[in-house]
């Protein structure tokens, strides 16, 4: 068995990308020399040979994906994991925190105009976002970044894949300093109450940025083979 075989096998049993280093462990005599050689014959061996599948690098690892034209078939099986949607908002704030990572819930919700609590829980039990950090000051609240499987699902290698700086709409492109470095937690639930207490049928309105994280987006949230796409 080469080296090739064994890398195929690895990749193909993995419902996760993988980085070199990871695939290596699967044998003594593999080095990661030797497991990026055999990625790249792979590729190019399925692109050759047109096959429904690809390897694609991705949240800094490498995982066979179904390549996307094929998506469509496989939306007809019921045992083939269905993409499941965020809504509007939950995209914007993923977009705000993306590129502006770390963020705490305070310049989130001086973005977007609106209370970002739940979206928040929302991102994170999808694992789409998480804590990484603590700020500078009275009551050191939170710092939320994105995840590898933030990478993983909107198919980036890293976060220097993603648009640049310059292709974003003015709110995601410039931080303002706000201030609040002595804002506390107790601060941020007083917020959350004043915004559910909100007359009945008050509509939320927020600022929507214009990246290329659109509303249309679809993420494979379940477990198994990953789709591309």
């Amino acid at each position: 068995m080469n080296s090739h075989q064994i890398v195929e096998a690895v990749l193909f049993a993995s419902d996760a990308p993988l980085s070199p280093d990871e695939i290596a462990r699967a044998d003594e005599m593999l080095d990661e020399d030797q497991v990026e050689e055999a990625l790249h014959f792979l590729r190019a061996e399925y692109d050759d040979a047109a096959r429904a599948f690809q390897i694609r690098e991705l949240a800094e690892g490498y995982q066979i994906l179904t390549r996307s034209e094929y998506a469509p078939y496989l939306e007809r099986f019921d045992n083939v994991p269905k993409a499941s949607r965020l809504s509007g908002p939950a995209l914007e704030t993923l977009a705000i925190v993306a590129y502006r990572q770390p963020i705490g819930r305070i310049e989130i919700e001086y973005i977007r105009g609106v209370s970002a609590s739940g979206v928040i829980r929302t991102l994170q039990d999808r694992n789409l976002i998480d804590v990484v950090g603590r700020a500078e000051g009275l009551g050191r609240p939170l710092l939320y970044g994105t995840t590898s499987f933030f990478l993983e699902h909107f198919g980036f290698g890293s976060l220097e894949d993603m648009p640049r700086a310059d292709e974003l709409p003015i709110v995601l492109r410039d931080r303002v300093s706000l201030g609040v470095e002595g804002v506390t937690e107790d601060d941020g639930e007083r917020q959350d109450q004043e915004v559910s207490q909100r007359a009945p049928g008050t509509e939320e309105t927020s600022v929507a940025p214009e990246s290329e994280i659109n509303t249309d987006e679809e993420l494979d949230l379940s477990s198994g083979r990953q789709l591309e796409g």
